[in-house]
């Protein structure tokens, strides 16, 4: 009897686990970042930017679009893995959507994306008016003409990757920031290439993580090479719908000058 009864606590601790896990997979979470930097062009004032990395078989949540339509927010970042092997088109095209309602959308390719018909998902993205920052950039002016640019390189893991084109698509002065699904680009950042801040996202902070250590570092913002590069867990999971210690989430990043 004492046997059977340790059994079934053992059982019922595993599903208990195991619905937390689904559960934290699965949140609706926008993390809301206020990014004050140095050389940031003060007459712009404030940049808001919509951040979400590694949606893969997930649906977005009306609730974070609404959420997120609230905050009037600039441009919408997609940092990569977008969608993986099985995942039908028509709910990557909802999920576009979804985002389009907001604003400006911007894409850089992550590894799953490939796993899919690349070609025909390029085509979607273009036909749907998102700009696709493969080893490309983009340029925004100030009143005053500062320059906010926004870089994107492709997959690093296929080596797809080229920097130095997406810095000579750019101007030499103004603020910038690089979006790289895979955070290791930050190994080919050079400190003549003035790249102020970085987006990343591809490790889903380990996404299953025991007493704290996982195969991945918990995703957040810190300083390599004099550079902030800001590491988002994802909103999707990879293999498994399951997380622990590194739940689901999106972002809210707001840029402004140092006073």
């Amino acid at each position: 009897m004492l046997f059977m009864l340790l059994i079934v606590i053992i059982i019922c601790i595993i599903a208990f686990i195991v619905i937390k896990m689904f559960r934290q997979a699965f949140e609706d979470r926008v993390l809301y970042h206020d990014m004050k930097m140095d050389n940031f062009p003060k007459s712009m004032g404030e940049i808001k930017i919509f951040f979400i990395s590694d949606i893969h078989r997930r649906l977005i949540g009306e609730n974070i679009i609404t959420e997120v339509k609230k905050s009037h927010v600039d441009l919408i970042i997609i940092g990569g893995d977008l969608t993986e092997k099985g995942v039908p088109f028509s709910r990557v095209r909802e999920n576009i959507q979804r985002l389009r309602t907001i604003g400006p959308t911007y894409f850089v390719w992550g590894n799953n994306d490939y796993e899919t018909d690349y070609h025909e998902l390029d085509a979607m993205l273009l036909d749907m008016g998102v700009k696709i920052l493969d080893n490309s950039a983009v340029s925004f002016i100030g009143e005053e003409g500062e320059r906010f640019t926004l870089l994107g390189t492709d997959d690093l893991s296929r080596e797809r990757d080229r920097l130095d084109l997406a810095l000579s698509d750019a101007e030499d002065d103004g603020f910038k920031l690089l979006v790289s699904h895979d955070p290791a680009i930050i190994e080919k950042i050079e400190e003549h290439h003035h790249i102020s801040l970085v987006l990343c996202g591809h490790t889903h902070g380990g996404q299953i993580r025991i007493f704290g250590f996982g195969p991945y570092e918990l995703g957040g913002i810190k300083t390599v090479k004099g550079l902030k590069l800001f590491v988002s867990n994802g909103y999707g999971t990879t293999a498994l719908p399951l997380r622990l210690g590194a739940k689901a989430e999106t972002h809210i990043v707001t840029l402004s000058a140092t006073k």
